[in-house]
């Protein structure tokens, strides 16, 4: 094995990835492994493609905005292309987080304000059962 090649264990070890994770990337045209019979050998370019996918999916980028993103790598102007697209849709799903996250802290504030409502609940449903006790 070349040093500028890793197998799919390795890569799996180096990534925090399953075999599967792998080989449904490859069947979704996200990585191009070399094949040689059921061997698949992962290039330079394919160990960044999948630090980009990792770091996509960990962003909530679909797998579909990713793989067009990474096709942009090839379009021939240094990469503008890519780094423009990529950052606008970056600053879409920030923006998207941040609504998600004051959604989520309103409903864990509803949460805790119904839970602080039934302690008290369950606490004057108790009284009456101390005091006959």
């Amino acid at each position: 094995m070349s040093e500028d090649t890793m197998t799919i264990r390795e890569m799996c070890d180096a990534f925090g990835v399953t075999p599967r994770t792998l080989r449904f990337y490859e069947a979704k045209e996200l990585l191009f492994p070399i094949r040689e019979g059921q061997k698949r050998l992962f290039t330079r370019r394919d160990r960044a493609r999948l630090k980009l996918i990792l770091r996509g999916k960990r962003f909530g980028f679909s797998l579909e905005e990713i793989r067009q993103l990474l096709d942009l790598y090839n379009v021939g102007d240094q990469q503008m292309t890519q780094f423009s697209k990529t950052y606008e849709i970056a600053q879409q799903r920030l923006s998207d987080m941040i609504r998600q996250r004051e959604e989520l802290t309103d409903a864990i504030n509803d949460l805790q304000d119904q839970l602080r409502w039934g302690e008290k609940m369950l606490a004057s449903l108790q009284q009456p059962k101390l005091a006959a006790g």
